[in-house]
């Protein structure tokens, strides 16, 4: 996922003006929908196909398994890469690039004699369908910025989840008409008419990306997408899925080589200035990362038995394709069922929970399937797991969108498909080591078990996990999704007198929330000639530790472009230890110390560099600190100030608790008049950023936002 070193502003509409009447209306949202189901259908449609590929190929039917997993390698690198793609180029532009990519892979598909050609397919229609899931996640988002929305409509969501989650369920089904009525290749040609129509409705439905396309250098441009962390990432991911397909021998070569690659990935998405896999935002942020394990597992256990269900009723139970379809039917109904009505309720700790629980049942009712047990309680375990899927893949949506951050929404939506896609590996792994000797009952037995431990796994993970409860008491005191936002209550903060040096006439600020920056207190007007805007550790080595942290960027931007068309002060404050520093920090002093042993604070690093879109001027000053404070008494901050003459303060910075707040403690004290910019400010934990936001800085210094930059100077004028 980007974060410190993305240089784009947050995208915040897609065409000039709001859209007229219904912005979610099914011109919008059928292509999206129709796209977005590419990627799953094709993911299940295949596995009735299977047998009569290996049949008409000449080939044993083991060796088919390599287009299930060339498809889901290809969507696990692919689909956070598209979301990336998405954010730098455009959605839209992504969208319809990944339908022509499936289109071309259906023609070569269709006319493939070779099961190296079929491979070439699938890897091209996992590309391209790839694009489908992120790219819509970004428009959606879009929009509803645009038509000045809170949140999308939750059915708009919900309706992203349930086409998805069905197509995975009714894709045997479906797969199984088509190849019993017009043989294998169906399950490759229908991706034709499919891709053209989503292609048109995609041209006609959905407004053209705004920014042009700027691709810059190679360098350049290999530097923003972060082609290394592609490239690394998905090497581990194919040395992953070399060891998984070997199973049940251990390849422990390509194991081996898995780990150093993940670990050498690791290290230079740290380093990296654009990161594509942000290390430290998983780090930080646990319910993200959660989500994306609990995402995984839940997958696993529905494709286990998706696959291995569906071989062992075509060879166990002697059912043909298009039977063996037929009977999953009823899971894909249940599937969307279940996707809409956990997609009308906002909170998800308990449909979460609900799933896990339904995933240990199913799992435990599978151990009690063999080849005298009547069709009808078969079908009643397949559906057990449609209510699985469909609630756990709503839940778990709603959960990343709620989570990630906005500007990186893309890269998060594709690397949620990703660990499904590695769940889905990982069940091709257990269904090929279950069956490896011949598809039998005992087999199907050993996969439930486990899938019992897979789900008894989810649950324990659900169960203890406080920040879905916390999310769900955060969102019920929400707006509902998709009403307009009516801007927060204004504050009851009280006021005091700040001490000035200079009277100045004073201009009222708008009513907004203390978080956010602006109040309805009285505000004093600022002269930009005496006054200093400190932008304060906005550092990669920084920047990967907050949420959101492009959005936070670009608000600096926005307050340094103020700076500069006003006259006032620029000073950039970076955090840095040369040799000699980091020598004198003692171990009693947590934070560096730690920060010494890690080395993360060594200067001269692109880590510790002001981030590269702040651009310094000549006249600007810039202060290496040693320690958390600006004021810190290796900084020659205090002398500069006096010496131009400085009696008014605007400060920018990360983090809320750490630099900001011994900065702004320090200069109330030595009398200057503050401003705090809290829409260009973040901390690690939310709630510590809220409470110093509403509680502790209002009495030191006035809370305002980027916008309010320019009133606040005209006024003094």
């Amino acid at each position: 996922m980007p974060s410190a070193g993305d240089t784009r502003a947050p995208e915040r509409t897609s065409e000039a003006g709001a859209p007229r009447g219904n912005p979610f209306g099914a011109r919008f949202v059928a292509p999206l929908y129709l796209g977005a189901s590419l990627n799953p259908v094709n993911s299940s449609i295949i596995a009735t196909a299977l047998v009569a590929i290996a049949a008409a190929l000449h080939i044993p039917v083991g060796d088919t398994a390599i287009l299930i997993s060339s498809l889901y390698l290809t969507s696990a690198l692919a689909q956070p890469a598209a979301g990336r793609l998405a954010e730098e180029f455009g959605p839209r532009r992504i969208f319809v690039a990944g339908i022509t990519l499936v289109l071309v892979a259906g023609i070569v598909g269709s006319l493939a004699h070779s099961l190296t050609a079929l491979i070439v397919a699938r890897v091209l229609i996992g590309a391209g369908t790839s694009a489908g899931y992120p790219a819509a996640m970004l428009l959606i988002r879009r929009r509803a910025e645009q038509a000045g929305h809170a949140a999308p409509p939750r059915e708009v969501l919900g309706g992203l989840s349930i086409t998805g989650a069905a197509t995975v369920a009714v894709g045997p089904a479906i797969g199984g008409l088509l190849i019993g009525g017009a043989g294998w290749r169906a399950a490759f040609w229908i991706n034709i008419p499919v891709a053209a129509v989503a292609l048109f409705l995609a041209l006609a439905g959905i407004a053209r990306d705004p920014d042009p396309v700027r691709f810059g250098s190679p360098r350049a441009l290999a530097s923003r997408i972060d082609l290394l962390g592609m490239l690394g990432f998905g090497g581990s991911l194919t040395a992953l899925m070399i060891f998984l397909d070997a199973l049940p021998r251990l390849d422990w070569p390509a194991l081996a080589a898995a780990l150093v690659l993940a670990a050498a990935l690791a290290g230079w998405e740290l380093r990296a200035a654009q990161p594509f896999l942000d290390v430290r935002l998983l780090v930080a942020n646990g319910a993200l990362t959660r989500t994306y394990l609990r995402n995984g597992l839940t997958l696993m256990g529905t494709y286990v038995i998706l696959y291995g269900l569906t071989q062992w009723l075509e060879v166990a139970r002697g059912l043909s394709a298009y039977q063996a379809g037929l009977m999953l039917m009823p899971m894909g109904v249940l599937t969307a069922l279940a996707a809409r009505v956990v997609s009308r309720r906002a909170a998800v700790r308990w449909p979460l929970i609900a799933c896990a629980v339904l995933l240990l049942v199913g799992a435990m009712a599978t151990l009690f399937v063999g080849s005298g047990t009547p069709i009808a309680a078969v079908i009643c375990v397949t559906a057990v797991f449609g209510l699985t899927s469909g609630a756990g893949t709503v839940a778990n949506q709603t959960v990343l969108y709620q989570e990630a951050p906005a500007t990186a929404l893309g890269t998060a939506s594709g690397l949620l498909r990703t660990f499904g896609y590695i769940g889905s590996i990982a069940s091709a792994a257990i269904t090929g080591t279950a069956f490896h000797r011949g598809v039998s009952d005992s087999g199907l037995h050993s996969i439930a078990w486990v899938l019992v431990a897979i789900s008894a796994l989810v649950l324990v993970m659900t169960v203890l996990d406080r920040q879905l409860a916390r999310a769900d008491r955060h969102h019920t005191d929400q707006p509902p999704a998709g009403a307009r936002n009516p801007g927060p209550a204004p504050s009851t903060e009280p006021t005091r007198a700040e001490p000035t040096r200079t009277e100045l006439p004073r201009t009222e600020s708008r009513s907004a929330d203390m978080t956010t920056g602006t109040h309805t207190t009285p505000t004093p007007a600022l002269d930009p000639a005496r006054t200093a805007l400190l932008l304060m550790d906005f550092q990669p080595v920084v920047l990967g530790a907050v949420p959101d942290p492009q959005g936070v960027l670009a608000r600096a931007g926005e307050a340094l472009a103020w700076a500069r068309a006003h006259g006032a002060h620029v000073v950039f404050v970076r955090v840095a230890l040369a040799d000699k520093d980091a020598a004198a920090v003692p171990a009693h002093n947590k934070t560096f110390s730690q920060a010494v042993a890690a080395g993360y604070l060594t200067d001269g690093t692109a880590a510790t560099a002001v981030h590269e879109s702040l651009k310094a001027e000549e006249d600007d000053l810039t202060v290496r600190k040693t320690r958390i404070s600006a004021f810190a008494s290796d900084t020659d901050l205090r002398a500069e100030l006096r010496a131009r003459n400085v009696d008014t303060l605007v400060l920018a910075g990360l983090t809320t608790s750490g630099v900001v707040l011994t900065t702004l403690r320090q200069a109330a004290d030595e009398d200057y008049r503050l401003f705090l910019l809290a829409d260009a400010t973040a901390d690690p934990d939310p709630e510590v950023h809220r409470v110093l936001m509403e509680k502790v800085f209002p009495h030191q210094a006035e809370i305002i936002s980027t916008a309010d930059l320019a009133a606040l100077s005209t006024a003094a004028q």
